[in-house]
């Protein structure tokens, strides 16, 4: 009893200035991005010299379509919350939240759940792997795919043997499960979408280990399988899961086996090399985490290890889908921020509830609920890196990129209904 009064006052003590800081960090990049919520065209008609648009004269305060309903929701969310604070709540209501933040369920009922919702997911989506890749990018890949297929190679053994056709920094870990996936089921499909269910659950997984409630894990995979932009990708072998899915389980090792951690991180590499950047916000997520000092240590020094591989997939100017580095452009910075607006805007849950999330992740972490601030940080540097692409890169913000975004707004949802109380 004495240890764990301890161990709460220190975390008490360290949580009294870092949750300020992320916050306001977060809150800062949540706020910028839903501008161009309200509206659309304000950073884009303050720049003179956008390519496409030159001659036009955009209303800088025209309105968006998802700007009545934000502002609706956010000012009844937030008056609820300063009603419930206040204790001035109708009982009816204060005693519904009071069960919801108390509401649990058994492992009986959670398998059963998980499978009927997994059962309903699959038999919806099968007829998908039927359909022929809608994408353009497809096309090129395919070939390239077929090549080493007919070649009996993959892509790793050219890349090895100095094929200059396949760079040592392109997806190899995707180009290899995609190949598997055709020679094993005759489709580039299957995999991809096996990824996708295998996406949902460690949602699930993760969610539960951070909250230590089954409940929370249920709904945090719940609100990521309605998400639009999870259910355009979920099957998709150009834009397939594999990079989001194993940089989630080098978060969900930290806890269940720590040595894995870093291995799942350098899978999500050559997966998509963009994951490199998120090494920041895996090293938060690594300090902040319930584990020991040396653990720690030892998984904040192998995991840092991993951006060599970056540095030196940039030096050589050549890791795949990434282009080279140009100079900071400072009008493409903030174009940036708008790409949150369009290519979310059928995933109104996101939209709305960004910024009360933030907020209540803010509370959240107050109180000492675990890794509250962690969210905060996953869920704004996934903002931030899409400013950050357009500003040193030639490459557009895709909505696939979003992903990661939506998956950490699911577990963010989920923490909310940790264990600890927000009152």
């Amino acid at each position: 009893m004495i240890k764990q009064k301890n161990d709460k006052n220190t975390d008490t003590g360290t949580n009294n200035i870092i949750p300020w800081i992320v916050f306001l960090f977060s809150i800062g990049i949540v706020l910028i991005s839903l501008v161009s919520v309200v509206f659309p065209a304000i950073i884009l008609s303050s720049e003179s010299q956008i390519p496409g648009i030159i001659g036009t004269s955009p209303d800088s305060f025209e309105v968006g379509v998802w700007a009545g309903p934000l502002i609706a929701v956010n000012i009844i969310i937030f008056l609820i919350t300063i009603l419930h604070f206040k204790n001035k709540l109708p009982l009816t209501i204060s005693k519904f939240f009071e069960k919801l933040f108390r509401l649990e369920v058994s492992k009986k009922v959670t398998i059963i759940t998980i499978a009927i919702v997994l059962s309903a997911y699959i038999i919806g989506t099968v007829p998908e792997l039927q359909t022929e890749e809608k994408w353009e990018d497809f096309i090129p890949m395919e070939k390239r795919l077929r090549e080493s297929i007919i070649s009996d190679r993959f892509t790793i053994e050219d890349a090895i043997n100095g094929n200059p056709n396949y760079p040592v920094f392109e997806p190899h870990t995707k180009y290899s499960l995609l190949i598997i996936s055709e020679k094993v089921f005759g489709n580039f499909k299957v995999i991809p979408f096996l990824a996708s269910i295998t996406l949902l659950l460690t949602t699930y997984l993760i969610t539960t280990s951070i909250t230590n409630k089954r409940f929370a894990g249920i709904i945090a995979m719940l609100v990521l399988i309605q998400s639009n932009i999870f259910l355009s990708y979920d099957t998709s072998a150009t834009y397939s899961n594999f990079w989001i899915l194993f940089y989630l389980l080098s978060l969900y090792f930290v806890y269940r086996f720590w040595p894995l951690s870093p291995i799942a991180y350098i899978l999500s590499i050559p997966s998509k090399a963009l994951t490199v950047v998120f090494l920041p916000l895996s090293l938060y997520f690594i300090l902040r985490a319930n584990i020991s000092r040396n653990k720690k240590i030892v998984l904040s020094i192998s995991t840092s290890a991993i951006i060599i591989v970056g540095g030196i997939a940039v030096l050589s100017g050549n890791i795949g889908d990434v282009s080279k580095n140009e100079e900071f452009d400072e009008k493409e910075f903030w174009m940036g921020f708008t790409s949150f607006s369009y290519q979310l805007r059928f995933d109104g849950l996101v939209i709305l509830f960004l910024l009360p999330l933030i907020t209540g992740l803010f509370i959240a972490s107050k109180k000492g609920v675990k890794h509250a601030d962690s969210l905060m940080i996953l869920i704004s540097g996934m903002l931030i890196i899409a400013p950050f692409l357009t500003a040193f890169t030639n490459q557009t913000n895709q909505p696939y990129r979003f992903v990661p975004l939506v998956t950490f707004f699911a577990i963010g949802i989920g923490v909310l209904l940790s264990k600890k109380r927000l009152d």
